[in-house]
């Protein structure tokens, strides 16, 4: 066994397994008050807690900080907290199924076929995409991005899949593959882009929560908590992979079929928040690692405690881009990519010394 596969092993901690689900969820609660005080208009308690309240009994808008609260910045830390959960979980299932605690989404090929639709659009919407915009009007890019990303997920899986089973190595190997070509494709018409095209890319690739409203969210209610609760309830068979294909098999489980589905809940997910926020990286490899380190692989703590983790992380990293250089709005990409990248490069260096 490597290295790799030996750190995704049980091991049992010496504190209860619960304690980091309960201290992120415990945290949550003020980061989301903090969230909904901070921003370049200044709001006290009262003016949150009467903002919050008009919302619960959908009173009419009783003024500017009511209506900042109700619209703006209650809708942004809701999607905030499902967009994290969301991807957090998704990067647990990557990781159990591949039995990678490296793994990331991104190597079933969502955010490449994401990025690959929405460009698309971006660039085609007056030429070859026309039909496709005036028919779905301002939902093209997301709607494009959310099939976009399942599209190239389907085309991976088929591609991994020799004679009804699933080959991790082969699997891993057309994602890369795939990966690569859509990379290629987003560059063409990157090429081909106008100015104003490319500064729509650019920010779209930055991932940004700013535009998300009450209907995204509900849609992503759909997409991403409906796949979030079933992965909650596939611990067990996440738990029997880890000790590989053939004890789970032998434990009474049907391991294709069990892959098959794990892996569109991480796609559905993953796909549906690319769609809406754009491309935010490092939540799906870091909250799960480091979780990980601290409870160990078990999959009955692992996947609840990474959706609340991820919820509270991009949360606060988002806080963090509307305030560092208010009143502008830093995408949360950009911060997520300053947080994420130091400490999973400090992982990575851990990692070594321990090979070593």
């Amino acid at each position: 066994m490597s290295d790799v596969q030996a750190s995704t092993t049980f091991s049992r901690p010496r504190w209860s397994p619960w304690w980091p689900f309960w201290a992120l969820s415990a945290a949550l609660l003020p980061a989301a008050v903090w969230s909904l005080l901070s921003g370049p208009m200044a709001l006290s308690g009262s003016d949150v807690g009467q903002g919050l309240l008009n919302a619960l009994t959908q009173a009419p808008s009783s003024g500017a900080a009511d209506w900042v609260v109700r619209e703006l910045r209650l809708p942004r830390v809701v999607l905030a907290m499902l967009v994290g959960a969301g991807l957090a979980v998704a990067g647990t299932l990557t990781q159990g199924v591949f039995r990678n605690p490296l793994a990331d989404p991104g190597l079933i090929g969502v955010a490449s076929g994401a990025a690959l639709a929405a460009v698309a659009v971006i660039v085609l919407s007056s030429t070859w995409l026309a039909g496709w915009v005036s028919l779905t009007g301002p939902f093209a890019l997301p709607l494009a991005a959310f099939a976009g990303g399942l599209g190239v997920t389907l085309v991976i899986y088929r591609l991994g899949t020799r004679h009804g089973q699933t080959q991790v190595a082969l699997l891993l190997l057309a994602g890369v593959a795939v990966n690569v070509l859509a990379g290629a494709a987003t560059g063409v018409l990157t090429y081909m882009a106008n100015d104003q095209q490319l500064r729509d890319m650019t920010f779209w690739s930055m991932g940004s929560l700013a535009y998300g409203r009450w209907r995204e969210i509900l849609a992503l209610l759909l997409f991403i908590l409906l796949p979030l609760l079933i992965s909650l309830r596939s611990a067990r068979v996440l738990n029997a992979l880890l000790m590989g294909e053939r004890v789970a098999e032998h434990l009474g489980f049907d391991v294709q079929r069990a892959r098959r589905w794990l892996l569109a809940c991480a796609a559905m997910m993953v796909g549906a928040a690319v769609a809406v926020v754009g491309m935010i990286g490092f939540i799906g490899l870091v909250v799960p690692h480091l979780l990980r380190l601290l409870i160990g692989a078990d999959h009955r703590y692992l996947l609840p405690a990474s959706a609340v983790g991820g919820a509270l992380l991009l949360l606060l990293a988002d806080t963090l881009a509307r305030t560092l250089l208010a009143p502008a709005d830093l995408p949360v990409g950009l911060v997520m990519a300053l947080i994420g990248g130091p400490v999973f490069l400090g992982l990575l260096l851990q990692q070594a010394g321990r090979w070593r």
